[in-house]
């Protein structure tokens, strides 16, 4: 039995330490929210799934390794015609980063609902989709629905993380595809107060969890920026804050929400409370920083659990 099946996009990346224009030398490495989020649960000890079409590419072999060396099982990442998607991140005067993206069209924009294996998608505890793979394509947003209904169909939980991004689509596309989806969500992730602000038009964090338990979902782990997490609970009412590890010194914010999402579902599949499940996120995002990249620079899990503990002891 898996604890986390993801469906999404991962793309390859190239890294350079100046902008585009100057730069002589990319680094290769691959990333997309609904990998990274399972990379890291399964960095801390969760049996996880990727669920996506791989283009057949010269770029194919080095994705599928890349992810079962994470331990990702990847029986259902179907190889098609096609490209994968490819995004350049330099880095700019000041230390701001530029994103660069050729990804229209490719392969895991192509999925279909037809691609899902209803018993692959029963056999989980949680099926997480995002904003992205809804926003690739409307194949794709179609195949994200369809799996969130066949994963509620067999009381698996649905985990989404709205991860809005206005260069893939229209702001009002992005609203019509969270309210489709949202009936079927337990586990609600959303960032503020950027995108809630646009999203759902409230900048309070009790405004933003209580629109999300009135869409019927039971847990929302809100990401705050340096502020940290606000986990709200629909059946006790509760909203707790959970603050950052304090003390660490950024190098490279990419994937640090997607850090927290993995651990925090790898926490409440492990049986912690949502607000001990966010303690542990909050440790994993804070310790990935330290390094490049999504996926490269994901904390240990005795890393994590070792700060985990020690935080414990000193609340108790």
């Amino acid at each position: 039995m898996l604890d986390i099946v993801s469906i999404g996009e991962c793309m390859i990346e190239f890294f350079a330490e100046e902008p585009i224009a100057e730069a002589e030398c990319f680094t290769k490495a691959f990333a997309g929210d609904a990998l990274n989020i399972i990379a890291a649960a399964q960095r801390m000890g969760s049996k996880t799934g990727f669920i996506t079409r791989v283009g057949d590419d010269p770029f194919a072999p080095y994705l599928l390794k890349g992810w079962r060396d994470l331990g990702i099982d990847t029986s259902h990442c179907k190889v098609v015609p096609g490209f994968n998607g490819i995004y350049f991140i330099s880095l700019l005067p000041g230390g701001e980063r530029e994103f660069t993206y050729y990804r229209k069209g490719s392969a895991p924009s192509t999925m279909e609902p037809s691609d899902l294996d209803e018993a692959y998608i029963a056999s989980a505890r949680i099926l997480l989709t995002t904003g992205i793979t809804q926003a690739i394509s409307p194949s794709a947003r179609a195949t994200a629905l369809r799996a969130a209904q066949i994963a509620r169909a067999h009381g698996v939980k649905v985990a989404y993380d709205p991860n809005l991004r206005l260069k893939l689509w229209s702001l009002e596309e992005a609203r019509q595809a969270l309210d489709e989806i949202l009936p079927y969500v337990n586990i609600a992730m959303p960032g503020g107060p950027e995108e809630s602000q646009l999203l759902l038009g409230v900048e309070e964090p009790r405004q933003v969890i209580e629109y999300f338990w009135r869409a019927g979902v039971d847990l929302v782990a809100l990401k705050w920026g340096m502020v940290g997490s606000w986990i709200g609970e629909r059946e006790s009412g509760s909203i707790e804050l959970v603050p950052p590890l304090q003390g660490v010194k950024a190098r490279d914010t990419t994937g640090a929400g997607d850090a927290f999402n993995g651990a925090f579902l790898h926490g409440l599949c492990a049986g912690m409370s949502p607000v001990e499940a966010a303690r542990l996120g909050m440790i994993a995002a804070a310790l990935k920083v330290r390094g490049r990249g999504a996926v490269a620079s994901l904390p240990s899990r005795e890393e994590v659990y070792a700060i985990y503990r020690e935080q414990m002891t000193t609340h108790r």
